[in-house]
């Protein structure tokens, strides 16, 4: 948020939301305070300002174990610790304190209802300064390593029609309620042990930005998303209203890693010896989004992610199976690869079950 004041009161057009929405959603007590007044579903938890053992030790008691806590000011997983009996909350609470603390500056730590088999369900937003908010449909952002994301798809794998109104009209309503511009995401947590019905999501986080997996989006409604957060920063109207906006076909990213799956996905650095896909790119069925190519050196400063590999199917089956073929013509060769990882899971029972 500070960063978006900077860039304004340098006189410069700021490329995404106001400094206020961002501030809203950056801290997870004050999205869900926001949430519950927009009349947004809610886990049940602790919020509070009182930080002390036994407080928090008497919140989860009355939450319930197993639970989960987790730090008000993270991201990307970290500072979050799952707690299975009270005998272990102490040890816990210490560790995700310090951690939360290292990544974020910011020790306070909040506690919520552990949902046992989760799905990972967000809805794309978008917003203009003329007070117009549409949605662009959901992405199943499910699978995922070391609690970040791995495969995402759009739309979610068997979503019913009043489940779909239900979570597109809470995001929308949340993204009105902080006045938001630009493109965000609203992240819904879902109870995966049965069919998606319209009591079992609950609003998680927002993410003030475009995401990485914004090209699934693009794909299955035909837009532009970066187009249009440069025609909205410029003042200018949403390109389409939400009558508008229709779902085509489905698509999946593949977050392609210079990582070893098999230790752990710890990430490799190197020379990229060869990398690239054996098969043609139409930017239609199979698009790819590089930051790398052959001859590049891959760092170990960053995220291992180098590439994503997106797909489009006329149904999820048709996409899956172009998924796996793609990921079987990808060469990557000098660092270690995810790809044959990424390939068992698209081939895995649970995910062709969705």
């Amino acid at each position: 948020a500070e960063f978006a004041e900077d860039v304004r009161n340098a006189g410069l057009i700021w490329v995404g939301p106001p400094p206020s929405a961002i501030r809203s959603m950056g801290l997870k007590d004050e999205a869900k305070r926001i949430a519950e007044e927009a009349g947004v579903p809610v886990l049940p938890g602790y919020r509070g300002e009182a930080q002390d053992l036994k407080t928090l030790t008497a919140a989860a008691k009355e939450v319930g174990y197993p639970l989960l806590i987790k730090a008000i000011a993270g991201g990307g997983g970290r500072g979050i610790r799952l707690v299975a009996k009270a005998s272990a909350l102490k040890d816990e609470l210490e560790s995700a304190v310090r951690e939360a603390e290292a990544a974020f500056g910011d020790g306070r730590v909040m506690l919520e209802k552990l949902v046992e088999q989760p799905r990972h369900i967000e809805v794309q937003v978008f917003g203009d300064s003329h007070g117009n908010t549409v949605h662009l449909f959901e992405r199943d952002c499910s699978l995922q390593r070391r609690r970040q994301k791995v495969l995402e798809e759009a739309p979610a794998p068997g979503m019913p029609d009043d489940v779909r109104k239900a979570m597109t009209d809470a995001a929308v309503k949340l993204a009105a309620a902080v006045k938001y511009e630009g493109a965000g995401t609203v992240e819904f947590i879902v109870d995966g042990s049965r069919p998606l019905s319209v009591d079992s999501f609950w609003f998680l986080e927002m993410n003030t930005r475009l995401q990485v997996e914004h090209p699934v989006t693009e794909i299955v409604t035909g837009t532009d998303l970066v187009e249009w957060q440069l025609h909205v920063a410029g003042g200018g109207e949403l390109p389409l209203a939400q009558d508008e906006i229709t779902l085509r076909g489905h698509a999946i990213e593949a977050r392609i890693c210079a990582e070893d799956p098999s230790e752990g996905f710890r990430p490799g650095a190197g020379l990229i010896l060869e990398f690239g896909l054996l098969q043609p790119i139409d930017g239609e069925t199979i698009r790819w989004d590089a930051g790398f190519e052959t001859g590049d050196r891959v760092p170990s400063n960053y995220d291992s992610m180098i590439a994503k590999l997106i797909v489009h199917g006329e149904d999820r089956d048709a996409a899956v199976d172009l998924l796996t073929e793609t990921l079987s013509h990808t060469q990557l060769s000098g660092v270690p690869a995810n790809t044959g990882f990424l390939r068992r899971c698209a081939q895995s029972d649970a995910f062709r079950d969705g």
